[in-house]
């Protein structure tokens, strides 16, 4: 078995930072700059900005390492969204983990939404969300679909910060997609993102599920907060795992259960989420397809 090779970069630490936010990368430097540059000139706050560079082929280590203000893990080859995500969260130095992809844009006042909740909230068994602005309609109730372009060269960039929050959206329940922040203990007592999801189909709601058995009932997606979201620029390019049997096996209900009954993911936010006992039905359903 050939164990992949890590390194790691510590940029300049700051105590004034607010979140750490952890972006996965794999040769996708392009919309991993724009990320970054968003989040320099868009945030209400400073954060912590860690990156894990699945190989950096492409000049992303080169370009990391020109970054002052960039913390860094690498691995020579690709090791997938959850080992990736908690190698960075190791390097975390606040309290708080935001989570979110590289082929996204933060609009203004992303980070300022987010904890203003957090501080409303008042403790830390929460997980919250922002809301994506998408290209195209994927029949999810908890995106708004307007499109500012596919790809960096097609960007709409001026024509999204025009209009971004013009957009009528309620908040909304069932937190569980990038861009998402959950409190750093909490992330700790829950172990992260689980490994035998690797490389990562599944694995935000089965994060999501350890956060119920925790405790946590608060899941929100704040409307506020917006962020553009490319699209699947790098699961595109990988062999998936058998995530929504890994899933029935691992909880005994489907995924899809879990965030329609549970969750109660996109419909509108209400508050703390009341406990939830399968139906029959449910429980056979899900006993047929772990079968």
């Amino acid at each position: 078995m050939n164990l992949p090779i890590i390194k790691k970069k510590l940029g300049v630490a700051n105590s004034a930072y607010q979140f750490s936010i952890i972006v996965p990368t794999w040769n996708n430097l392009p919309h991993l700059q724009l990320l970054v540059k968003s989040i320099r000139n868009h945030s209400s706050f400073k954060h912590q900005i860690i990156l894990h560079i699945n190989e950096g082929t492409d000049g992303t280590m080169e370009w990391a390492d020109d970054q002052e203000d960039v913390f860094y893990t690498q691995s020579d080859t690709n090791i997938g969204i959850c080992k990736a995500v908690n190698l960075c969260a190791q390097l975390a130095t606040t309290n708080y983990i935001v989570y979110i992809n590289d082929d996204m844009y933060v609009c203004p006042n992303w980070d300022l939404y987010l904890y203003e909740e957090i501080k409303k909230i008042g403790h830390s068994y929460f997980f919250l969300s922002s809301t994506m602005i998408e290209h195209y309609d994927s029949g999810n109730n908890c995106v708004i679909v307007a499109n500012f372009g596919t790809s960096i060269d097609s960007f709409e960039e001026t024509k999204l910060l025009a209009s971004y929050d013009q957009f009528l959206k309620e908040d909304w329940s069932g937190s569980t997609w990038p861009p998402n922040i959950v409190h750093k203990d909490v992330w700790d007592m829950v172990g992260g993102y689980s490994i035998e999801f690797s490389p990562g189909m599944y694995s935000d709601p089965d994060f999501s599920r350890k956060l119920w058995m925790l405790g946590v009932r608060y899941f929100k997606g704040v409307a506020s907060s917006r962020v553009y979201h490319f699209g699947s620029k790098s699961t595109k390019r990988i062999k998936v795992n058998t995530g929504r049997i890994m899933f029935i096996n691992k909880w005994g209900i489907t995924a899809n259960a879990f965030s329609k009954s549970f969750l109660r993911i996109g419909q509108k936010f209400s508050g703390i989420l009341p406990e939830y006992n399968l139906t029959s039905l449910q429980k056979l359903v899900s006993y047929w397809k772990k079968l």
